[in-house]
């Protein structure tokens, strides 16, 4: 059986069936990861720890950009 996993970015779903971290989905949607901040499952998630959470069944990513202005 294939294992599918369904999870929510940015208030939108989407699904998967490979193994894949936070820096993948990053780098998939092109994220400029000098400039956001990534909340997994309610918490804010330190950058150096992207690549070693991996996305699981119903996951909640919330990808906020930081934007400059004057």
């Amino acid at each position: 059986m294939i294992n599918v996993k369904t999870f929510s970015l940015n208030g939108e779903s989407y699904y998967t069936h490979d193994d894949i971290t936070l820096l993948n989905l990053v780098e998939y949607f092109a994220f400029d990861s000098k400039l956001l901040v990534l909340e997994y499952n309610n918490l804010v998630c330190k950058k150096q720890n992207w690549d070693k959470i991996f996305i699981n069944d119903q996951d909640k990513i919330e990808v906020v950009t930081i934007v400059g202005g004057g």
